[in-house]
C-alpha cells in the first residue's frame, strides 16, 4: 500500500470512528435533555437545557446559520435571512405544527437580535403564530457548553386535553434534539479536521 492511499485510510478509519462514537454517545446526550411544556393562559410556554462537549463557537455557528435551519430541523419547510443590520436581522420561516395528521401550515418573519456568541433573542412579528418570543443562551464551563432555551407562543390551533400537551413536549424535543444533533455533528467533524492537519 502506497503512502497516500495508507494516509486516505487512515482519515476515512478516523471519521467512521467519530461517526460511531458520535452515535454511541446519542443516547447519553438524550438523556441529559430537558424540557418542560406548559399551558400559560392562552400561551404555550417552553423552557429546555442540554449540556454538551462542544466548542462554544460551533454551537453558536449552529443557532445562528438561518438559511440552513431547515437541513436539520424536523417539519421546517425553509428558513432565510430577508435582512441584515449588524446585530440584528430579519428571518423568514415556513413549516408546519400539528398533532398526528392534523398539520397546520406555519409561515412567520422574526425579528432576531443577536449577542455573539452567547445569546439570540427572537419575536414573531408578522405570521399565524401569535406572541411567539424565543431565546437560546450558551454558557461555558469546565461540565461543558450549556444551551439553554425558553420560548413562548399562542398555538393557532387547538390543542387537545390530556394528551395535547404532552404531545406537544415531544414536538418541541424533537426541534430541540434536532438542533443539539447538529451541534454535536459539526463538533465531531471540526475535531476530525484539526487533527488531519
Amino acid at each position: 500500500m502506497s503512502m497516500i492511499a495508507g494516509r486516505v485510510l487512515q482519515r476515512h478509519v478516523a471519521l467512521a470512528a467519530i461517526a460511531l462514537a458520535a452515535a454511541w454517545s446519542a443516547p447519553c446526550f438524550a438523556q441529559s435533555i430537558s424540557i418542560h411544556t406548559v399551558r400559560d393562559g392562552e400561551f404555550v410556554t417552553v423552557s429546555a437545557s442540554v449540556v454538551m462537549r462542544v466548542d462554544l463557537h460551533v454551537a453558536w455557528a449552529v443557532l445562528s446559520d438561518y438559511d440552513q435551519l431547515a437541513r436539520f430541523i424536523p417539519d421546517m419547510k425553509s428558513s432565510r435571512v430577508i435582512s441584515r443590520e449588524g446585530n440584528k436581522l430579519r428571518v423568514e420561516q415556513k413549516g408546519e405544527m400539528g398533532f398526528f395528521f392534523y398539520k397546520e401550515p406555519v409561515d412567520i418573519l422574526l425579528d432576531v437580535h443577536e449577542e455573539p456568541p452567547t445569546r439570540i433573542t427572537a419575536r414573531g412579528i408578522e405570521g399565524n403564530i401569535k406572541g411567539l418570543e424565543t431565546r437560546y443562551e450558551l454558557h461555558s464551563s469546565d461540565a461543558g457548553v450549556r444551551l439553554d432555551y425558553a420560548g413562548r407562543f399562542i398555538p393557532d390551533f387547538s390543542i387537545p386535553p390530556l394528551i395535547g400537551m404532552p404531545i406537544m413536549n415531544r414536538l418541541i424535543e424533537r426541534r430541540f434534539r434536532a438542533m443539539v444533533n447538529e451541534i454535536q455533528r459539526r463538533d465531531a467533524l471540526a475535531h476530525a479536521a484539526s487533527k488531519q492537519k
